[in-house]
C-alpha cells in the first residue's frame, strides 16, 4: 500500500482585493441570494457567473418540497448560460449564501452536483472556472473546480 498526496490550491482574500470585475460578480452573487425561493430551509444561496464574451448571469437556489428536485443556485446559473449561451466557456463563478443571521462567516463551497457539472462545463470548453467562494470574514479563491474535486469522474474514468 502506498500513500498518495493530493493537493488543493485557494488563495484567501478579503473582497477589496479582487479586482473591480471580480468585486462586482461576487456582489452579484450576494445580490441573487434575494431571488433564491427557499421556504424549507431558509438558506438563500446565490451565484453569479462570467462567460468569455464577458456576459454575467445569476442563479439562486429553488427548492421543493420534495427535495430531491430541488436546484442549487450555481446549476440554475450553469443552465441559464448553456441554454442561452451554448456557444460561450464559463470563465468565473461566484457563490454567496446566507441564513436568518445574514450572509455566512465561512465561504460555502459547492456540493457534490454542482462540482460535478462544473467539471463537465470545464471539460466541454478545456477553460478551468476562476471560482469565488464568499463569506464574511474573507473568500475563497481557487483556479478550477480540480481544486475542490480532486479525484473526480470524468468521461475518461469511463473507458
Amino acid at each position: 500500500m502506498k500513500e498518495i498526496q493530493l493537493e488543493s490550491k485557494a488563495l484567501f482574500c478579503q473582497l477589496n482585493e479582487l479586482s473591480d470585475d471580480e468585486q462586482q460578480l461576487v456582489r452579484k452573487a450576494m445580490l441573487a441570494t434575494d431571488n433564491s425561493y427557499s421556504p424549507y430551509s431558509h438558506f438563500r444561496v446565490g451565484a453569479a457567473i462570467m462567460l468569455q464574451d464577458g456576459t454575467q448571469i445569476i442563479g439562486a437556489n429553488q427548492e421543493n418540497a420534495a427535495f430531491p428536485v430541488t436546484l442549487c443556485a450555481e446549476r440554475t446559473a450553469i443552465f441559464a448560460a448553456q441554454a442561452q449561451h451554448p456557444d460561450q466557456a464559463i470563465t468565473h463563478l461566484a457563490v454567496a449564501a446566507r441564513n436568518e443571521h445574514g450572509f455566512t462567516v465561512d465561504p460555502v463551497s459547492p456540493c457534490g452536483s454542482c462540482r460535478q457539472v462544473i467539471l463537465e462545463v470545464e471539460q466541454r470548453y478545456d477553460i478551468p472556472m476562476r471560482i469565488y467562494l464568499y463569506g464574511t470574514k474573507g473568500i475563497y479563491v481557487v483556479d478550477g473546480i480540480r481544486h475542490l474535486l480532486p479525484l473526480c469522474f470524468v468521461e475518461g474514468s469511463m473507458r
